[in-house]
């Protein structure tokens, strides 16, 4: 794939080692900055052949097949219409919008221009969400009741983060993009996201925006969804995910805590990790980094669905449920209440009901619990159909 980069800052890099260096046959033909020196840097540094300041030439070369938007939230919209405007294949940077309505625009103008389509959620393309979600998709977990995300770190790197207007949110959007979208695909993506309670707060940071959020959201078949995100966490990135089910439960801990761990007193260090704090002392480096937050399968998957004719695994109109989600979430955060998730646009199960949680022991009895003891007994909680009374039978 010949590419168009738009944005040569910290998430354009990210893209750019992962794209010249997974497939080795894709190339960034052309990269577009706000400012001429990084535009300028980037092509020496990537070795892009075209730079500009000036968006719109860099989307409408001819050798561009697909435009990689890599750039603040407020100016998503703008690249996407471009797009539009000269038919080229989009892939972009979370979050979709700096709202659902900002989503909504962008999902159903790439549709009517009829132009291949990809929402860059890299953590739904980490090695152990993937492998942890085959085991979901699989039965391991039977029926999900709960998923939780977390992502916390001490805050992002570029200016624009922190400036409401340009981002649209703080922590919540930055943040729990990721997390409403990996809860939700745990839980199912096809089982519509219902109603939101948030608290969310500014406790640290001198900003307008909040840094610090608890979400709960509830989904129709009964399932629920949990994410807590910060901008004030001291210690590094903390990406953690838990799943639970009738019959298991998944721990996934992405970043932290992973098995390398580094000690040194800081001579010779240099950079250890996205969002590390200190690069003296206790350290945990992460082998792979661009490999183990997603990038490089993320990337496969939009290539090769686009040279395959098919959809993606994440595309605009997932990014377009996660900002509605996060929507009710801002509301719910000044109401203080449960907020409807509003979706004008919902292409999933309709009127799905609460799975039956009761499994049947015998004619008479639901089954609450088996057991073997400590002292060699087997023995079951049962409850009674009729008087709803709780009993013990010890089996053997």
């Amino acid at each position: 794939m010949k590419i168009a980069m738009l944005g040569s800052g910290f998430i354009g890099r990210f893209y750019a080692d992962s794209l010249q260096g997974l497939r080795s046959k894709d190339k960034i033909v052309a990269i577009y900055s706000r400012r001429e020196e990084s535009s300028k840097k980037f092509a020496e540094d990537y070795k892009v052949a075209f730079s500009t300041i000036k968006m719109e030439e860099a989307i409408n070369r001819p050798e561009v097949e697909v435009v990689c938007i890599a750039l603040p939230n407020n100016l998503h919209e703008e690249a996407v219409m471009l797009c539009c405007k000269h038919k080229k294949a989009v892939i972009t940077t979370k979050p979709l919008g700096r709202n659902a309505a900002e989503a909504k625009r962008m999902l159903e103008a790439v549709e009517q221009a009829g132009i291949f389509n990809g929402y860059l959620e890299d953590l739904v393309y980490t090695p152990k969400f993937i492998k942890a979600h085959e085991s979901v998709k699989n039965g391991a977990l039977g029926r999900i009741l709960w998923a939780k995300s977390r992502e916390t770190h001490p805050g992002p790197h570029s200016d624009w983060f922190w400036d409401l207007d340009q981002a649209g949110g703080g922590c919540i959007l930055d943040l729990g993009c990721h997390c409403v979208e990996i809860t939700r695909s745990y839980i199912g993506k096809e089982i519509k996201p219902i109603e939101v309670m948030c608290w969310a707060d500014t406790q640290v940071k001198p900003i307008d925006a909040e840094d610090h959020a608890i979400a709960l959201i509830k989904y129709e078949n009964g399932a629920i969804a949990q994410f807590e995100v910060s901008w004030t966490f001291r210690g590094g990135l903390d990406l953690r995910d838990e799943v639970m089910g009738t019959e298991g439960t998944i721990w996934v801990n992405s970043f932290l805590r992973t098995g390398f761990e580094m000690f040194t007193t800081g001579k010779g260090a240099d950079y250890v990790a996205e969002k590390a704090e200190s690069n003296s002392g206790w350290l945990f480096p992460v082998g792979d980094e661009i490999n183990e937050l997603g990038y490089n399968h993320m990337f496969a998957d939009m290539f090769n669905s686009m040279e395959n004719g098919t959809p993606p695994r994440e595309t605009f109109y997932d990014g377009y449920v996660v900002n509605a989600v996060l929507d009710s979430a801002f509301r719910s955060a000044k109401t203080k209440l449960w907020e409807p998730v509003i979706l004008d646009i919902w292409r999933g199960l309709e009127g799905v009901t609460k799975d039956s949680h009761l499994q049947e022991y015998d004619a008479d009895h639901y089954l609450v619990k088996e057991e073997l003891t400590h002292y060699g007994a087997k023995k079951v909680i049962l409850k009674n159909k009729t008087t709803g009374k709780i009993l013990e039978k010890v089996l053997s």
